[in-house]
């Protein structure tokens, strides 16, 4: 006589299945969270040492390429969209820390006097160059001596705001070479003093070339300089822009307002190469005075 499974039988059946399937799910659960317990541990991944540098420069390099090809196509939202991309990955934050923490400027604290030094400090400043929340401290007055006897004012600002200017000038870069000068050598990137004087030789050996060249220089051009000005024509975010031009700088333990003028010594200004904080300079800035 053929039985047939009654109600009572397959719902325990339905019961044991659905047990057997809670043991395999609790079962895959623990090994994915063995896996990831050992992630940061044995792999290392979270890890100042381990990150992979040629990775990182080749995701940016990629974004300046797409930003350079948008820009001269005219483009104009879509290079911000990039610039907004490139000023948020992980890729350009590691590279702007590493930068302000390997040239000459990296023993020279702003008014924190906070140092990035150790793999540790170095990799969790990476997470802190958010644009959310973020606001520049006040830069450190210091003088340095000129050839002619005279001080030069120098603005030095913090490890943080030196990584942030790092970051927002990748993203600055590839717009400003694209649209600058052919003929301009001063303070660009790939470009030095023996192109320019090539480029004098050709213009000044031909037969009909000029006789006379004028040399000119603007009094007081960077402690005057508009900052609507910049604001109005400096392609890059606005809001950053304007918190480094407004952050005023500490001087005799007094806070002094800037309300026009950008400061000399940050990465992102064009004369930053000369004293080792922006890109490696063939000397180091020696500090005259400063009382901050």
């Amino acid at each position: 006589m053929k039985h047939y499974p009654t109600r009572k039988r397959a719902d325990f059946c339905m019961v044991t299945l659905y047990k057997k399937l809670l043991e395999l799910f609790k079962v895959e659960k623990q090994m994915n969270e063995i896996k990831k317990s050992c992630a940061s541990t044995d792999c290392k991944e979270n890890n100042w040492d381990n990150i992979n540098w040629l990775k990182c420069e080749i995701a940016v390099n990629k974004l300046q390429a797409r930003i350079v090809k948008a820009q001269k196509e005219g483009r104009h939202n879509k290079v911000k969209a990039l610039q907004w991309t490139l000023t948020h990955s992980f890729a350009a934050k590691a590279l702007a820390v590493k930068r302000v923490t390997s040239n000459k400027g990296k023993k020279t604290s702003g008014i924190d006097q906070v140092l990035w030094s150790t793999p540790k400090s170095k990799y969790q400043a990476i997470t802190t160059l958010k644009r959310s929340g973020y606001k520049p401290q006040p830069l450190k007055r210091v003088f340095i001596k000129k050839k002619n006897g005279k001080l030069r004012p120098l603005g030095i600002p913090t490890m943080k705001d030196r990584a942030m200017q790092a970051l927002y000038l990748m993203a600055l870069e590839p717009v400003a070479e694209t649209t600058a000068d052919p003929n301009s050598y001063g303070f660009r990137k790939e470009r030095s003093t023996n192109d320019a004087q090539q480029k004098c030789h050709i213009a000044l050996s031909r037969g009909n070339s000029a006789e006379w060249i004028l040399e000119g220089d603007i009094k007081g051009c960077f402690d005057h300089i508009s900052h609507d000005w910049l604001l109005n024509n400096i392609p890059m975010d606005k809001v950053i822009l304007k918190k480094w031009l407004k952050s005023g700088f500490i001087f005799n333990k007094e806070l002094i307002p800037t309300e026009e003028g950008t400061p000399q010594g940050g990465i992102i200004s064009p004369d930053a190469c000369q004293y080792g904080f922006g890109r490696i300079g063939n000397n180091t800035h020696k500090e005259i005075q400063t009382n901050s």
